[in-house]
């Protein structure tokens, strides 16, 4: 018994689940707007279950198709795999077993989320081999993460509405900006692995102009959201909060200062979302 829960407890720190917090809270923005307020519980609780699920087996297959990588990274090799904590064979199993159910929960939503689920698939796994053909791959990441909200509508809806493809371009942008920062302090090996991002193709200092100005767009996006979603004052003050926590964010590291790169990218952006999520909700509820 103690050998499986550590197994357990190595398999949930490997996937990282309490990072679900990136994406999950936008999933909730558009479930709600989706449902004008209070959807059923049923199709929220099978929207949490799929999106967990789809993370879950995506964050499996990263480490199962990096696991030579990591093996060769310092920052990264006491990764399960390769720390020899657990087998690419598990890994993998644990990759098709989640998979299998991220498609069972979207099979009880609707037949459009049924339909799109293998879509979903090939962009959450195909992000991971990126990064040896582009230096744009953290827009992979980040459309990764973007598929959330214009998903969860499709949930609620059964129909997509091009206004939630807005909030979907944010995430993106937003994602994709803090997954370049993450990137920079592999900059150097990368570089002598042949790996592709934009800080080993245009140095730290582009690269971080590169996310900046990405969280400026996704700033842009947000705006041009509200604005299509007519929020009041509750929702341009999330949008507004959500800038200065990116410019807090942006603040607290630099090309030549990574040190709280993780406080950035982990602590900053769960609360982002959080926040988010939280004022546009209080945006629908006031105006109920």
């Amino acid at each position: 018994m103690p050998g499986i829960f550590s197994k357990i407890r190595t398999t949930l720190e490997m996937i990282k689940w309490e990072h679900s917090i990136f994406a999950l809270p936008f999933a909730l923005t558009a479930v709600l707007l989706a449902a004008n307020g209070l959807p059923a519980w049923r199709a929220v609780a099978w929207i949490l279950v799929a999106m967990v699920a789809a993370r879950s087996s995506a964050m499996a297959f990263n480490r199962w198709a990096d696991a030579d990588l990591d093996a060769a990274n310092p920052r990264t090799s006491t990764r399960a795999i390769p720390a020899g904590l657990l087998s690419r064979q598990f890994v993998l199993g644990f990759t098709v077993i989640a998979a299998l159910v991220f498609v069972g929960a979207a099979a009880e939503l609707n037949r459009l989320t049924l339909y799109l689920s293998p879509v979903v698939l090939v962009v959450l796994f195909g992000y991971s081999y990126l990064k040896r053909l582009t230096r744009w791959s953290h827009l992979g990441l980040g459309l990764a993460l973007g598929l959330a909200p214009s998903a969860a509508w499709i949930a609620v809806r059964g129909s997509l509405d091009a206004r939630i493809v807005v909030l979907t371009g944010a995430v993106t942008l937003w994602a994709g900006g803090f997954d370049v920062l993450y990137a920079c302090q592999d900059y150097e090996h990368d570089r002598k692995a042949g790996l592709h991002s934009l800080p080993q193709a245009l140095g730290l200092g582009a690269a971080f102009w590169a996310a900046r100005l990405m969280h400026l767009a996704m700033l842009a996006l947000l705006v041009w959201f509200g604005a299509l979603f007519h929020f009041s004052v509750a929702g341009w003050v999330g949008i507004a909060a959500v800038a200065l926590l990116l410019a807090y964010e942006h603040s607290i590291v630099s090309p030549r200062d990574l040190r709280r790169l993780n406080a950035a990218f982990f602590t900053m952006n769960g609360v982002i979302a959080m926040v988010f999520f939280l004022f546009v909700a209080a945006d629908l509820w006031l105006k109920a």
